[in-house]
């Protein structure tokens, strides 16, 4: 009887592909090229998603015949001024929408206060710059009060603070909630550059005026991680690492769901699908963005935005290249305008300005009559003078308790 022969010893897999090294943010960054970073960045990301908003990646594709990689016009080409459900805004061809309209607005907060903001600051100033002072719209083609071109989850703000009085910290009770503090949150991370938790906190004072629940928790995660990126050598998995050790209940579930399934992909293209079904489970508005579901944007401890978790899994999939990370946002879908300004802000504060295609750049600022560049000046000359009166409110304190301590 003949022995069977032994079968053959598997083959070894081979090892993986070695994956780049994400870049980190270099330390010779200063702060007034990070906050550029963040502020152009966002602005760049809001103008291109604007045109694609709302619709789907397959949509997209279809109408410019593959994935956007740029600036495009209106989705509806000439028809924008009548055409359904954007109309009469002018999306696209660099204009920037109400993402970064709010964050402009915000900034000049921080000029007047110079100092850390709260929930009265949006109501001493945020609700005044709104209602008073009219500037160039450019979706309107036209100057206009900030008020009459803002989501309804922002003329919540003045409906419920200007009109109704009611206390500043409490007055996103009862607001849909959405990404709408978060979009505009930015510039919380630059005036706490470095200090991602002191960035939460005051975020979440700020928020408190305009958003709830996951809303409001977006805020400060989104803040959070502008903080954390401005870290000299900090990277895109950091910057996820910092954001999860803030987050709370749903959003941080969702982070960690969309995160783990982005560290797979390093094309974009690969990662649309991926990416929202693992985001779906936290997100209230459903599957067709244009129709959200009856529970949608409902107060709860279990869900998230969509847009925030997104963005930072469009960091990693981008490896914190700004034209990869936003490009991708865009081209996602749905609310894109504020996923690419959520990641355009990230990769500046890494990168700094230089990271921002200057094609794209300058034809935001340009298109949408808009300086992108003096308004990171003013706010990293803010951030300076914050932390200066931060040390000396330490160093008063830290010689108190030392007295009471040795008394």
């Amino acid at each position: 009887m003949t022995t069977p022969a032994s079968p053959p010893a598997p083959r070894p897999t081979p090892p993986p592909a070695p994956v780049p090294a994400a870049p980190r943010s270099p330390a010779h960054v200063s702060l007034a090229d990070r906050a550029a970073g963040v502020l152009v960045g966002a602005a760049v990301g809001d103008a291109l998603g604007g045109p694609v908003e709302g619709w789907t990646p397959e949509a997209i594709a279809a109408r410019h015949g593959g994935r956007v990689k740029g600036i495009v016009g209106p989705f509806h080409g000439e028809d924008w001024r009548t055409a359904r459900p954007l109309a009469p805004y002018h999306k696209g061809d660099g204009h920037v929408t109400d993402d970064t309209l709010m964050t402009h607005a915000l900034v000049r907060v921080y000029e007047k206060v110079r100092d850390h903001l709260d929930a009265y600051s949006v109501a001493e100033h945020l609700v005044p710059d709104l209602i008073t002072t009219p500037r160039w719209i450019p979706e309107l083609e036209a100057e206009a009060l900030p008020l009459q071109r803002i989501f309804l989850a922002e003329k919540w703000i003045v409906a419920r603070i200007h009109y109704g009085h009611v206390d500043p910290r409490e007055a996103g009770a009862g607001n849909i909630v959405n990404c709408g503090a978060a979009m505009y949150m930015a510039p919380v991370g630059v005036v706490n550059a470095g200090n991602p938790a002191g960035a939460y906190a005051e975020a979440l004072d700020i928020a408190g005026a305009h958003q709830s629940s996951y809303g409001r928790e977006a805020a400060g995660v989104l803040a959070a991680a502008v903080a954390a990126a401005c870290t000299p050598g900090a990277t895109a998995e950091s910057v996820v690492a910092e954001a999860l050790a803030l987050a709370k209940d749903g959003t941080r579930a969702a982070i960690e769901a969309v995160c783990e399934t982005a560290r797979r992909y390093q094309d974009f293209e690969d990662a649309l699908g991926p990416l929202r079904e693992a985001v779906a489970p936290f997100d209230t508005v459903g599957p067709d963005y244009r129709n959200p579901s009856l529970g949608a944007r409902r107060p709860s401890r279990l869900h998230a935005i969509e847009e925030l978790p997104v963005a930072l899994g469009m960091l990693l999939v981008g490896g914190g290249d700004y034209r990869r990370t936003v490009l991708g946002s865009v081209n996602y879908g749905r609310d894109c305008d504020s996923i690419a300004t959520m990641s355009g802000a990230l990769v500046g504060a890494l990168h700094g300005e230089a990271a921002v295609p200057g094609e794209w750049s300058r034809e935001v600022a340009r298109a949408s009559r808009l300086d992108l560049t003096g308004p990171a000046r003013r706010l990293a000359a803010v951030a300076r003078g914050v932390h200066a009166r931060d040390v000396r409110r330490r160093r008063h304190h830290e010689a108190v308790f030392h007295a009471l301590a040795e008394s």
